[in-house]
């Protein structure tokens, strides 16, 4: 017996606006029956588990212990620039000169996630 992944729940102070974020991130719709105001919204991702966002009353004071890792179909400098545009920070920079490594950045709620190089990125890179 096993348990199933059904979603990674994200503890936020506004969830309707984090969820609005993240759904620009992923290009995936908000549950069609979330609104302005609910404090669970679910981005509906197309595989694998959903993005749930709780509100919960305290804010984020450390580190985050589990974080999401994104791959991007373009390269990883357009998709970081993209991200920032939509209101992400820069919070660590771990790219390093050879192409390899991963930017990471937070959301709008400081919320850590890492960017990676895209899967042509590292297919050119060990084409060499």
């Amino acid at each position: 017996m096993v348990s199933v992944l059904q979603n990674v729940a994200i503890d936020c102070a506004d969830a309707y606006e984090l969820a609005g974020f993240w759904s620009q991130v992923t290009g995936c719709p908000l549950d069609p029956e979330d609104k302005p105001g609910d404090p669970e919204v679910t981005v509906l991702l197309p595989e694998g588990p959903l993005l749930h966002f709780n509100e919960v009353p305290e804010p984020k004071t450390i580190k985050n212990r589990v974080h999401l890792c994104l791959r991007p179909e373009e390269l990883r400098e357009v998709e970081v620039e993209r991200l920032l545009a939509l209101g992400a920070t820069l919070a660590v920079d771990r790219r390093n000169p050879d192409g390899t490594g991963w930017a990471v950045l937070q959301d709008p709620e400081g919320n850590e996630f890492c960017v990676l190089r895209s899967a042509g990125e590292r297919a050119a890179q060990h084409a060499d």
